[in-house]
């Protein structure tokens, strides 16, 4: 019985990468014998066990064999007589099929160090494409390792094409798509994993209104990137420079997903996406299973980016629906999301990815405002006129607010 340090743990260790979590693999054991040493089964369809101690995650070595559709569907052989390179034979990439024993050597029978060096994310077998999980896999960990200059080999990517033409995708659960999605939108370059879907062939069907942006034109006064999608994926990007949280990447990846619906005709204007890409953003989150708290934030963003923008002109009535449907007055942390995807948006533009956003600190100033009024000012009112009176008075200080700024 040998114990092997397997998978991510080896592939970051040797590009001085932060390490998440270890995974083990176990040669020449069976189940009864990690039970009586004390670990403890958690694996349904193969024998995966904690540590009794560190509760890392110890694998039996196995092989696995396609036997149909999806992550799921493998015939999978558990034995002591399987060996740790036919193990590593079954894994997705070279980079993630290394081993380390208990001297610190490495056992790398399929050149994962070799792409190391070579910076290329390469398939370890034609199986590749026995699991569709992996073409989204493999754009992640394109979209973590993009800074340290690592791309998808050309074989590779050819055969995630291949698993794209043949359908697999359509196989996959809508909640393992989106754990990869929500992993995807937690990586510095996320703007990465999407531009390796496009060139793979499986944006079109995970997100088809986002593959619908690309070669739509915008007004260049305003996006001189001029593509509707190369500006989505640059905003993407200033989330990542302004610390968005991954809900906010998301909203922002959704903000503006109507102007692929635009006629032609009308185009590079886009009046009312804002609008009407609230339907589009609610039918792609029900699609994508994303959690309510993506979903309201992509919500709240793409119907009200344009009133963001455009703050220090917004009228009081105006500006307190605004502070209202966005979290401004009862969901703080909400609503700071809001403001930096809208920041985001304003500074995903070729060439304005410096420039300043005061309309930020004005409208966290008409929140503050608007917060300054409360029922305990209308001692004589009760009942829906207190919430009349209110909503009078925020608008008059908003209104104010506004005046001060010189705007006619």
């Amino acid at each position: 019985m040998d114990t092997y340090l397997v998978g991510g743990a080896v592939r970051d260790q040797l590009l001085n990468y932060p390490i998440i979590e270890q995974d083990w693999v176990v040669v020449g054991a069976t189940p009864q014998q990690m039970l009586d040493l004390g670990y403890q089964q958690v694996g349904r369809d193969f024998p995966v066990f904690l540590h009794p101690q560190t509760k890392d995650e110890h694998a039996l070595a196995r092989t696995e064999r396609k036997a149909g559709h999806g992550y799921h569907g493998f015939d999978v052989y558990c034995a002591p007589e399987v060996t740790l390179e036919e193990d590593l034979l079954r894994r997705d990439l070279t980079v993630n099929a290394m081993a380390q024993d208990d001297q610190g050597h490495i056992i790398d029978p399929y050149g994962g160090q070799q792409d190391l060096e070579a910076r290329l994310l390469r398939h370890v077998s034609d199986a590749f494409v026995e699991d569709p999980l992996r073409v989204l896999r493999t754009a992640r960990f394109a979209a973590r390792f993009h800074h340290l200059g690592f791309t998808v080999a050309p074989e590779t990517m050819a055969l995630m094409a291949d698993i794209v033409a043949a359908g697999e995708l359509a196989h996959l659960s809508k909640e393992r798509i989106w754990v990869e999605l929500d992993k995807a939108m937690g990586e510095r370059n996320p703007q990465v994993f999407i531009e390796v879907l496009r060139e793979c062939g499986a944006l079109q069907h995970l997100i088809p209104e986002l593959e619908a942006l690309f070669g739509v034109p915008q007004t260049p006064e305003h996006h001189p990137e001029i593509d509707s999608g190369i500006h989505t994926l640059l905003s993407l990007q200033q989330a990542v420079v302004l610390g968005g949280s991954k809900v906010v990447r998301f909203a922002v990846l959704m903000h503006d997903l109507d102007k692929g619906t635009t006629p032609e005709a009308e185009w590079p204007r886009h009046l009312a996406h804002e609008k009407r890409g609230v339907k589009l953003v609610r039918k792609a989150c029900k699609r994508l299973k994303a959690p309510n708290q993506y979903r309201d934030l992509a919500l709240a963003v793409c119907e009200y980016h344009l009133h963001s923008h455009r703050a220090l002109e917004l009228r009081g009535k105006t500006l307190l629906k605004l502070l209202k449907e966005t979290g401004g007055l009862r969901q703080p942390q909400r609503w700071e999301n809001f403001l930096l995807a809208c920041e985001a948006d304003a500074r995903g533009r070729t060439g304005l990815e410096d420039r300043p956003y005061p309309q930020a600190s004005y409208l966290r100033e008409a929140r503050d405002i608007a917060l300054t009024v409360n029922a305990s000012q209308f001692p004589d009112l009760e009942g829906p006129a207190i919430g009349q009176a209110m909503a009078e008075e925020q608008i008059r200080r908003l209104d104010a607010l506004r005046a001060s700024q010189g705007v006619d």
